[in-house]
């Protein structure tokens, strides 16, 4: 290389805090970002190909097993699908007990989350432990306020961890009322937590940066989309499910294990908390509303490093929803649907904690799957997540070593990319190229 040139790179070989391994690799030369790469290099596990051949009634429990943080958000867009293409009319007060289910995954996944995962980014310490050597009663509360989470989870899931009372149609079992007002009190426990989490990480120091996102989530005519609704974008689409495999595109890239997905045509795209905020916060709970504007979050938010901020309102509104409903809680006469086998292609949805997670299947007449196809929000994302590291890049190449470090990881965390659990530490090493 010529002596006027300069290049450096940046190498992550182990992100840290993040469910799920993967590195990075930055590379810049005379200012101009060459190389960005979220290298994914976990192997694929082949969840659709376990799918095909096997009854439809076991998808549910299958796609739970792909993730142990959101295994409901599976469960949940597996039932959508084929519910969707049986016909199946959900009565009101089985929906509302899914969503008080998807509600105790969402307070318990946010606030591992924000917690556990992104607090520290903004506190300077390394993670939660050295955290609560100076937030200790926070953090404790923290953990009772994911316990309340868990604790409806398993009331209504059978478990914490990939629940087995989801089945199409509805649930194998309900909870009576009585068990499910005793936990009335840790989840009003839990919102004082909540609100008090939404105020602290409301003052965090955010670094001045707002990309031009089109955010995509679904939209509910009547409530915060969570459990089902149309495709809408801040782009102006407003469409039904079947539309989504013509709007996204989908590619493989040789450094990651994880497709990458992008609208047609038009690039990277945004789902999450972000995204469900800017175009659905009319339909927060009140309270959630009342903090945002108390603390200055309110569309149009760009700014992915206040995503923490987002997290925290979403605990808020699932808390605040899961009292009403457990107030008005009535158990159903059955707690499924029968139904009839139709064969055809089925589309289903939900918002898991990180994001639009899209099931597409093909069903034959006799009920068992032909072909899958599952689109989590963390392989929609990734695109994005190397669009605002290459944004991010000319500053970071020009910081010292730690901070460089430093700030990559917090623009990846931003996403709680759910890549698979794992507990490694971040090594960064920026070599200066002269080849």
């Amino acid at each position: 290389m010529a002596s006027n040139e300069q290049q450096r790179t940046i190498r992550v070989s182990a992100l840290a805090r993040v469910e799920g391994e993967g590195g990075l690799l930055l590379r810049v030369r005379n200012g101009q970002v060459m190389d960005v790469r979220l290298q994914i290099y976990e192997p694929p596990r082949f969840f659709e190909a376990l799918l095909r051949g096997r009854p439809h009634t076991e998808a549910p429990d299958i796609t739970a097993r792909i993730c142990g943080i959101c295994p409901v958000a599976y469960q949940m867009s597996a039932c959508n699908a084929l519910e969707s293409l049986f016909g199946i009319k959900i009565p009101p007060e089985l929906r509302q007990l899914r969503l008080l289910l998807y509600y105790a995954e969402w307070i318990q996944s946010h606030t591992l989350h924000v917690v556990m995962l992104h607090a520290p980014d903004f506190l300077g310490v390394d993670n939660v432990v050295q955290m609560a050597q100076t937030h200790r009663e926070l953090v404790q509360r923290a953990l009772q306020l994911k316990k309340a989470g868990n604790q409806l989870l398993t009331l209504i899931g059978g478990r914490e961890i990939h629940p087995v009372n989801v089945r199409v149609g509805g649930f194998y079992a309900v909870p009576r009322p009585t068990e499910l007002h005793r936990l009335r009190d840790p989840l009003q426990r839990g919102l004082e937590t909540a609100l008090e989490l939404a105020r602290w990480v409301a003052n965090f120091p955010f670094p001045d940066f707002e990309p031009n996102y089109e955010f995509v989530a679904l939209r509910h005519p009547t409530e915060y989309a969570i459990l089902d609704g149309q495709l809408a974008s801040s782009a102006g689409l407003d469409l039904p499910l079947s539309h989504f495999e013509e709007l996204v595109r989908e590619r493989q890239v040789p450094h990651s294990t994880a497709l990458h997905y992008e609208m047609a045509g038009r690039g990277s795209y945004l789902t999450g908390p972000l995204a469900r905020f800017n175009l659905n916060f009319s339909q927060l709970s009140s309270l959630a509303q009342e903090v945002a504007r108390e603390t200055g979050t309110v569309p149009p938010l760009q700014n992915p490093f206040r995503s923490i901020i987002v997290r925290c309102l979403e605990i808020i509104h699932a808390l605040e929803r899961s009292l009403d409903l457990l107030d008005d809680y009535e158990p159903p006469s059955r707690p499924w649907v029968d139904y009839e086998i139709r064969p055809g292609i089925a589309f289903g949805a939900s918002e898991a904690p990180r994001g639009l997670l899209y099931h597409r299947y093909e069903v034959g007449a006799d009920g068992i799957i032909q072909t899958a196809w599952i689109v989590p929000p963390t392989a929609q994302n990734q695109k994005r997540i190397e669009d605002d590291l290459r944004l991010l890049a000319p500053q970071v190449i020009l910081m010292p070593k730690d901070r460089a470090t430093h700030l990559c990881e917090r623009a990846i965390r931003n996403y709680d990319p759910c890549i698979s659990c794992a507990t490694h530490f971040l090594r960064l090493s920026i070599v200066e190229d002269s080849s």
